[in-house]
């Protein structure tokens, strides 16, 4: 038994109430070291006899990674209080030992103070809840600039006929909030049920993400009743509407900022950002912190008791006033913790099922305990998937296997809501990934549909198209019906709604890698409750593929096609398999 290579700590993704009664309890081991593993729990306060009362649960691997296994185990607190420890046996020794928070031992310890892991109390605001709406949404992601114009009277000067030439970082089309409502009716046939819209409040940019002033609307989107109008038209048809807040930094023309410009550090706002001399410098570098070193986009001081009141008032205001039903929290990782704490309580204050995404890239535990968001940008599952499907640059057992390390890294009802996509407005489309695979592209999309979590398209990916790094994946959406992919535009409708008809797909079905076969390069995965689970098969391979299905899909019906099977299943070449027992 290889020791060094078991860890458990009673927190965050290793030991988490799941809900009110039930506690998810993770031990990390070295790949296939271990046999058997046995948790041993009981209330810490229940004795008789100066012996423990204890209990047993069997764990089992829930997932698996290129060097850990992840043994798990779902129990039912004891009068709300746990402690436990866990009975190891390796493939070798059959006699078991025991694992504590302060070693090994051969028994089970019963002195005191005892020695065992510990979840004191289960409190009820301690679990991790998300809005459970997110599970059965489909999110679209539109860039406002670029999705449709539907009112050119508001159009900035300059404006540029639609799709006339390439996006440029300065460029305008004119989209705008009409042009939205104009095409609710094609996004409510996608199947779409949340809209996430890069930011929409007065800047001098194209993307926005300049802010000039956090309680206005950027003129070329249209006015605050139009945005009332495009919310209450989009809830009419169960369409929920996230925004996306830049709280991190301001833009140059940001009120406070100019008066920082013009009056130095004598300015009532110089503490509103991180000045570190004066006069303010631009170049080579700006002397004083900012988005990257964008000399444009000043960083705010989130411990300034009056710029953390100005924002959370400003969080507070589009909910209250607009009945958003989320926000995405731009550049989440640079602002300090508290502030988001404060956030979080502010606007679940107004609306208790409001949905927070926090747009960070890396291991985002810190920010997933319950006090802060609700879900991050999934991206470590977009560059695994990417790798596997769009770039070949990993097998399918290195893509289990990282697919795995995402998982393990979060506590399960994280996962539920995590935001998967695949593609947005800072990132080459997935078309384009693939060198324009469309089958691959296909592939990657099933994978998302079915997957744990919820999907995010980028608007335009449903017909096909395409655009490298920013700005030119910032393309005008093709609105002739004779340039849009149809082909692909009914495989994403018949998608989206298989998602919506079955309800394993989404929140309620538990993920886990059934096969990753590295000789013919495909993955089987299933979708499963207590009662019945779905068979996904992907082949990413350029030849046939013929597979023996489990016995219990041994009669089974492919939900894509609708043919009954016995047995196996023969895939195309980049085919896939949806199954239901």
């Amino acid at each position: 038994m290889l020791k060094e290579a078991i860890d458990h700590r009673p927190k965050n993704n290793y030991a988490y109430p799941y809900d009110h009664e039930t506690i998810h309890i993770k031990l990390r081991a070295k790949k296939g070291d271990l046999s058997q593993v046995t948790l041993i729990y009981g209330d810490p306060f229940d004795w008789t006899n100066e012996e423990p009362n204890l209990y047993e649960a069997n764990m089992k691997v829930i997932y698996q990674e290129e060097l850990y296994d992840y043994w798990f185990a779902s129990i039912k607190t004891i009068n709300r209080r746990t402690h436990y420890v866990f009975s190891l046996t390796d493939q070798e020794n059959s006699k078991p030992v025991i694992f504590t928070e302060r070693g090994y031992y051969n028994e089970v310890p019963t002195q005191y103070p005892p020695c065992f892991f510990k979840v004191p109390f289960l409190n009820p605001v301690d679990v991790f809840q998300a809005p459970s709406w997110v599970k059965d949404t489909v999110w679209y992601q539109i860039f406002p600039e670029r999705f449709a114009n539907g009112d050119p009277s508001n159009d900035p000067k300059g404006t540029l006929d639609w799709n006339s030439t390439d996006p440029s970082p300065t460029n305008f089309f004119g989209g705008d909030f009409q042009g939205v409502i104009d095409h609710l009716d094609y996004l409510e046939d996608l199947g779409i049920n949340g809209l996430y819209f890069t930011p929409i409040f007065k800047a001098k940019s194209n993307h926005k993400y300049d802010t000039i002033d956090y309680f206005e609307i950027d003129p070329q989107f249209g006015d605050k009743e139009k945005f009332r109008e495009l919310v209450r038209k989009c809830h009419d048809r169960g369409i929920r509407v996230m925004l996306d807040a830049v709280f991190n930094h301001s833009g140059y023309y940001f009120e406070p900022f100019q008066d920082v410009l013009e009056h130095g550090e004598s300015s009532k706002y110089a503490d509103w950002f991180h000045i570190r001399e004066f006069p303010l410098q631009f170049e080579p570098r700006p002397n004083y912190d900012t988005f990257g070193f964008v000399p444009e986009m000043p960083k705010l001081n989130t411990e300034n008791p009056e710029v953390k009141k100005y924002l959370l008032d400003v969080a507070s205001y589009w909910v209250e006033e607009f009945d958003i039903d989320g926000w995405r929290l731009d550049v989440a990782n640079e602002i300090d913790h508290q502030f988001w704490r404060e956030f979080r309580q502010e606007v679940k204050r107004v609306k208790d099922d409001l949905y927070i995404l926090g747009e960070i890239w890396h291991d985002s535990m810190p920010w997933l305990q319950g006090d802060q968001f609700d879900a991050v940008m999934n991206y470590p599952f977009t560059e695994a998937t990417l790798n596997f499907f769009a770039r070949q640059t990993i097998n399918s057992k290195q893509f289990a296997h990282q697919i795995n390390h995402v998982l393990a890294a979060y506590p399960e009802n994280v996962n539920e809501v995590a935001f998967n996509l695949l593609g947005s407005h800072d990132t080459p489309r997935a078309l384009t990934r693939t060198d324009g695979n469309k089958d691959l592209a296909k592939l990657m999309y099933v994978f998302q549909l079915t997957f744990i979590g919820t999907p995010c398209i980028y608007y335009g990916d449903e017909i096909a198209m395409t655009g490298g790094e920013d700005p030119d994946c910032r393309k005008c959406m093709v609105w002739d019906g004779e340039k849009q992919d149809q082909d692909m535009l009914s495989f994403f409708k018949q998608l989206v709604k298989l998602r919506h008809d079955e309800p394993l797909l989404r929140g309620e079905g538990q993920f886990s890698f059934v096969e990753a076969n590295e000789e013919q390069n495909y993955v089987m995965y299933e979708r499963r409750n207590t009662n019945e689970s779905i068979l996904v098969i992907i082949n990413n391979n350029d030849q046939p593929l013929q597979v023996n299905l489990p016995n219990s899909y041994s009669h089974s019906r492919n939900l894509w096609t609708g043919q009954t099977l016995v047995g196996s299943i023969e895939l195309e070449a980049y085919d896939f398999s949806i199954i239901k027992r």
